[in-house]
């Protein structure tokens, strides 16, 4: 028996970009089911209050698709009694490092050079094609996972925007969502209160400054033209959905339509 969570959303004081993804509506007239599955950013700075909210949940699993080098930076997520932990890097710990360092500490005209004249989207649209193509492995055992046991699950990375946005995506696509919902609950990651914090070595002004905000919001945004290009990964690779979820996920008709039963209203 899941909880149905108020429609009112909470407010967490140390998880970003926390939502219940039902209500969505399918192509065929049925709607996630609010309170199996929820997403957010990472769990690492969660209060007790916080805590106390998710274990609320009745979560089963949660879902955490950092790599080392994230749990390192931000900590590992607090403990939910009797909530199973199952960590599916989408990203290696090495890749990018000297990038997001450059990130970090890099003065204006390092940052110009690294991310100016579209290098920055550039840089996500092919990190969105890559995840699509190469982590299918990944992807095809968490839906598994939720058509066998795994409800109430929550889905987080780092912001809750990249990796758990496609891993969202990927499921919704699998219960057959509304393409125009799928986008539109991703792009829900750019209210103000959801948003992922720059973090910066420097705190002085200038490390902050417009133009290095400018530079940099690209990574830190979600944009429709990032999950379309996952989008057109899968029909370009594959066909089209029911292909990718049968071949590229491994998900057999009948192990979708279990997922559909226990996802959707």
């Amino acid at each position: 028996m899941t909880q149905q969570i108020p429609s009112t959303e909470p407010e967490l004081a140390g998880v970003r970009n926390f939502r219940d993804v039902g209500g969505l509506p399918t192509v065929d007239g049925r709607r996630v089911r609010h309170g199996v599955l929820f997403r957010s950013g990472h769990l690492a700075h969660a209060t007790d209050d916080d805590a106390a909210f998710l274990s609320s949940l009745g979560l089963h699993t949660i879902f955490d698709f950092r790599n080392a080098a994230d749990q390192k930076l931000e900590g590992p997520d607090v403990e939910l009694p009797g909530v199973r932990n199952v960590n599916l890097p989408l990203s290696d710990p090495a890749d990018g490092a000297e990038f997001w360092k450059m990130v970090r500490d890099g003065d204006v005209d390092q940052l110009r050079a690294l991310l100016d004249d579209g290098n920055a989207a550039g840089r996500m649209i092919a990190s969105y094609r890559t995840i699509i193509k190469n982590r299918t492995a990944e992807h095809s055992r968490v839906l598994h996972a939720l058509a066998e046991d795994s409800v109430p699950a929550l889905m987080h990375c780092a912001a809750g925007k990249d990796r758990a946005g496609l891993s969202i995506a990927v499921t919704l696509l699998a219960l057959g969502v509304e393409r125009e919902a799928i986008v539109a609950d991703y792009l829900e990651s750019n209210a103000k209160h959801r948003r992922y914090k720059v973090h910066r070595s420097s705190s002085s002004p200038s490390a902050y400054s417009p133009e290095i905000m400018e530079l940099l919001s690209p990574l830190f945004d979600a944009r429709a033209e990032y999950l379309q290009a996952a989008f057109d990964t899968v029909e370009e690779t594959w066909g089209d959905v029911d292909t990718y979820l049968e071949q590229g996920l491994k998900l057999s008709p009948a192990s979708r339509e279990l997922l559909r039963e226990r996802l959707l209203d």
